[in-house]
């Protein structure tokens, strides 16, 4: 596929602007459709990004005769529904993380990709990240393998507001979407599937209808364990950091930086073609679609960490 790949991305907010700065960077792609929830404030946007054609509906993107491809920045709740729309409407997909807010709804998502060979990717960030990805090097050339990984994802999100401490139309979630990062994560790094998953939550929010604190523990099929802090409450820095203990070393991983265990930094600035993970994540969804191959994080390669969130909920269901 040699042509300018066209793109429709839903979800205007704070994350779908990270994808439009990183789309910028890259060769070959043009955003041809914006939909977003408040057509004024999304007509804004598209204005700033030059994005021709503005509406608050996916189906109408989805008619675009021309379009080849679609970036879903929307709510959780909406991600396993939308993606199945674009893969029976005949494009290729890229859902932000997580890919469902439920078994069913991966398992759904991954049988439809099967059936229409398209290409279907989800975000799950942290593969991409130059700080991740240099730690995954290290692993594959057997100079790493990790022991232990300790995970903290903390933010200060006690009323529902987005990256941008703008209102929220939806509400987030712990488990399905900040729990997925580290349990795909994990066992992408391990090289090894997750056989044993523990969690405990905190008190359920009067007002969010969910928990705002959550432990969990993982354990992969080759002895490797990772343990998972995640709060709502936290009221200092935002994001996650991960501790990766290992036989040889220990890495500290903050978004797209990384440090040795003694906060010494790494350099890590020709590891990609890119620092910034989201751009990164984008080159890899385009770049398989141009190359008629399975993505880094196709729906199928991380479902396995949607059969872990399962299982985690069940076992939070039953504490209540």
């Amino acid at each position: 596929m040699t042509k300018t790949i066209k793109v429709a991305l839903a979800g205007a907010g704070a994350f779908g602007v990270k994808h439009l700065d990183g789309i910028k960077n890259i060769e070959g792609v043009e955003v041809i459709s914006l939909i977003g929830r408040e057509l004024d404030k999304t007509k804004e946007v598209a204005a700033k990004y030059g994005v021709g054609h503005v509406t608050t509906e996916l189906s109408e993107s989805l008619a675009i005769p021309e379009l080849d491809a679609v970036i879903l920045c929307t709510p959780t709740q909406m991600h396993a529904e939308q993606t199945l729309a674009c893969l029976k409407a005949g494009k290729h997909v890229q859902v932000e993380i997580p890919l469902a807010d439920s078994w069913a709804g991966a398992d759904a998502v991954v049988a439809e990709q099967k059936k229409t060979g398209l290409v279907a990717m989800c975000g799950h960030t942290r593969r991409f990240n130059p700080s991740h990805q240099y730690v995954n090097q290290q692993i594959t050339a057997g100079k790493f393998n990790i022991q232990q990984m300790d995970v903290q994802t903390y933010f200060f999100r006690r009323t529902n507001t987005n990256a941008l401490g703008q209102a929220r139309s939806w509400t987030d979630h712990l488990l399905w979407h900040h729990a997925a990062h580290t349990v795909d994560l994990f066992a992408y790094q391990a090289n090894s599937p997750i056989v044993q998953a523990n969690a405990i939550q905190g008190p359920i929010h009067p007002v969010l209808g969910i928990a705002m604190d959550m432990s969990i523990q993982l354990r992969a099929a080759n002895g490797a364990i990772c343990t998972l802090s995640l709060s709502f409450n936290n009221d200092g820095p935002l994001g996650t950091y991960f501790r990766y203990i290992g036989d040889t070393a220990t890495y500290i991983a903050r978004y797209d930086d990384l440090f040795t265990g003694k906060e010494e930094k790494i350099d890590v600035s020709n590891v990609a073609v890119s620092m910034n993970g989201i751009e990164l994540q984008d080159r890899e969804f385009f770049a398989a679609i141009k190359e008629g191959r399975e993505p880094n994080s196709s729906v199928g390669r991380v479902l396995d960490c949607y059969r872990v969130l399962h299982q985690l909920e069940q076992q939070l269901a039953q504490q209540k």
